[in-house]
């Protein structure tokens, strides 16, 4: 197996400044199937990711995005709130958090660049999202070299207003690392990667990790959902 030599990998949380949501723009993303799972997750006020629901109680995301960026210590659960669907500013539905659950392998590093297999964590939510308001998504077997991807997420110019990254290409796997060609900013941590061609409703396989060089090209690493899920489903209580 060729392996990849990926630099300058950096976490895509950020703080949170002063909203802008006169200078944030109508997204596609809202014509995806579903697309109100998607939500912002904001921390102790001053810390920004994207998540996405895949249980009415439950929201995958970035582990690193559970832990401040100016100390390097974990947010408290109850510091952290999940905006659903928030389009413009409004959400379909926003809940708190009471646990963080994330992978047994992490080891943080704020310095990065880090192991992005194990760079994926579970929230639970204080009270379930009625799957009659908002529907959780599914998740999809291991995608491979050349599939056709999406990305919604939630980003320093669009901190209200969700952005679709789509087409964007997968141009190596590598154990549980995606690599792609996806075009991410900060906040975009923990995003949800889709496949969605030929699909009405898109299924989820992998989370944002980081931004990245790979000879010489702007490139996203994502964290592969299928082995991580089932592992953080195994610790959660």
């Amino acid at each position: 197996m060729k392996i990849l030599t990926i630099t300058a990998a950096l976490f895509l949380g950020l703080g949170v400044p002063a909203a802008t949501k006169a200078q944030e723009r109508p997204s596609a993303a809202t014509q995806v199937a579903g697309w109100e799972a998607v939500g912002r997750l904001t921390m102790a006020s001053r810390a920004m990711c994207t998540g996405a629901l895949i249980a009415p109680d439950l929201v995958i995301t970035a582990a690193h995005c559970m832990y401040d960026p100016q100390t390097g210590r974990r947010f408290d659960a109850g510091r952290i709130t999940f905006e659903a669907g928030l389009n413009a500013g409004a959400a379909k539905a926003t809940r708190g958090i009471s646990e963080i659950v994330a992978h047994p392998g992490y080891r943080h590093d704020h310095r990065g660049p880090h192991d992005a297999s194990t760079d994926i964590a579970l929230l639970r939510l204080d009270a379930p999202i009625d799957g009659t308001q908002i529907r959780p998504f599914a998740t999809d077997a291991l995608p491979s070299k050349g599939d056709e991807m999406g990305v919604i997420s939630y980003t320093l110019s669009q901190k209200t207003t969700p952005i679709l990254q789509h087409p964007c290409d997968v141009l190596a796997r590598q154990g549980d690392i995606l690599v792609m060609d996806c075009e991410v900013e900060f906040g975009a941590s923990g995003a949800p990667v889709f496949a969605i061609q030929g699909r009405a409703y898109p299924r989820l396989v992998s989370v944002i990790s980081s931004k990245a060089a790979m000879d010489n090209r702007r490139v996203s690493v994502g964290t592969i959902v299928d082995r991580a899920l089932r592992v953080l489903l195994n610790h959660a209580g």
